[in-house]
């Protein structure tokens, strides 16, 4: 499988999205009859589409507009919601910022310490109004603000960072025992982000609900970039899928698989799914919401990052409503709108009456796939050619 790159040494080719194709089968389903609903402890989402915890897509408004619609949507306790009495004047200060002063804007604006109080504000308010409230936080912070989120009633903990594993080694500070922190809170928690077979599988054996999956795609991160890391979304969610797989074998019980970052159009979506997700989480997408509190923009998690900046601010315009984006119709052309009807329409083509068994369609290798036939899309910068 691996290929030489020189002497002694072999690396083995990976795939992402715009390699390959979904093949479909000898039956059809009628997508208005497929199930697409996304379970993860026990509990089932209408929407099995994430809003990521990223402070351009997600505030509490958004995320009791995304529960009433049938999803999640995961609120950032590391960023400007936590840390700011009134976060839209904030908001409103980096939106306005000229691309040259975004990122030197952001790393001041986030050196604001984050207040307590604000935790447990942000996930009472989400609650207050009938949301889901699922939030997130890096691993120095979980053990304090997992906390104050069960206090205040939140529904699910995610804990993330650039890289997530178990065994983490430091002698600066004292990490997080994840293995503690999943057996003692006592609600489910996630945990991201990881890429290989092994990792995943030894982030099950903590007792997660479900994990994250993707290190660098996302639309505003520049981790790839900066630090060189990173595995295509295709080869990472079929790893991870194959581990999970594996772990359900050996001990019955189901660690769902999140797909996080690298899709924007609802064939990435589908063909992430066809990968062995159980569900995806995605962040530009949603900025382009109304109800996205970036104002049009968009930046990545560590764009704030006060030495090593491994994200930036990107411009992705207003283009629709969140149910626009969810459940349509659609009003642009490039894929981007409607994610739930491409999903269940793509799932009737391939015969998959639910999401289990979109795991099993057949994948094939197309690097053409985006641009055979496409010429004067391409050339006229539409739908696909954009």
């Amino acid at each position: 499988m691996a290929e030489w790159i020189g002497i002694g040494r072999r690396a083995r080719r990976c795939y992402g999205f715009d390699e390959i194709a979904l093949v479909p089968g000898a039956q059809t389903v009628n997508p208005n009859e497929v199930d697409a609903t996304f379970e993860i402890a026990g509990r089932k989402f209408k929407v099995p589409i994430l809003a990521a915890a990223m402070d351009g897509v997600v505030d509490v408004k958004f995320a009791v507009e995304m529960s009433r619609l049938g999803g999640i949507a995961v609120l950032n306790l590391d960023g400007v919601q936590t840390r700011y009495e009134n976060p839209d004047n904030v908001l409103e200060e980096i939106a306005a910022a000229t691309p040259h002063k975004a990122t030197e804007l952001m790393q001041s604006i986030y050196t604001k310490p984050i207040k307590e109080k604000l935790v447990s504000k942000r996930v009472s308010e989400i609650k207050r109004k009938k949301g889901t409230a699922v939030v997130s936080c890096i691993p120095a912070h979980a053990e304090k603000f997992a906390k104050l989120a069960i206090d205040s009633g939140a529904d699910m903990f995610v804990v993330q960072s650039t890289v997530t594993t178990t065994r983490h080694v430091a002698k600066e500070y004292k990490s997080l025992d994840l293995f503690k922190f999943c057996k003692t809170v006592k609600i489910p928690v996630v945990l991201g982000n990881c890429v290989t077979y092994e990792t995943t599988l030894e982030l099950m054996e903590t007792g997660a609900a479900a994990l994250l999956i993707g290190i660098g795609p996302g639309a505003a991160c520049t981790t790839r970039g900066v630090l060189g890391i990173g595995v295509p979304q295709v080869t990472a969610t079929v790893d991870a899928a194959g581990a999970r797989d594996f772990y359900f074998k050996r001990t019955g019980r189901y660690v769902s698989i999140i797909t996080d970052g690298g899709m924007n159009r609802g064939g990435d979506i589908c063909k992430a799914f066809a990968s062995g997700a159980d569900a995806v989480m995605i962040g530009s997408s949603f900025a382009r919401a109304k109800e996205a509190p970036g104002r049009g923009y968009h930046w990545g998690m560590a764009t704030s990052h006060m030495n090593l900046p491994r994200g930036t601010r990107i411009y992705v315009g207003a283009t629709g409503t969140l149910k626009d984006i969810l459940f349509g119709p659609a009003k642009v052309d490039d894929g981007s709108q409607n994610l739930m009807g491409a999903l269940k329409t793509s799932m009737g083509s391939l015969g998959a009456s639910n999401i289990k068994e979109m795991h099993d369609v057949e994948i094939i290798i197309a690097p053409s796939i985006q641009t055979e036939g496409k010429i004067f899309q391409v050339g006229q910068r539409v739908g696909m050619g954009k």
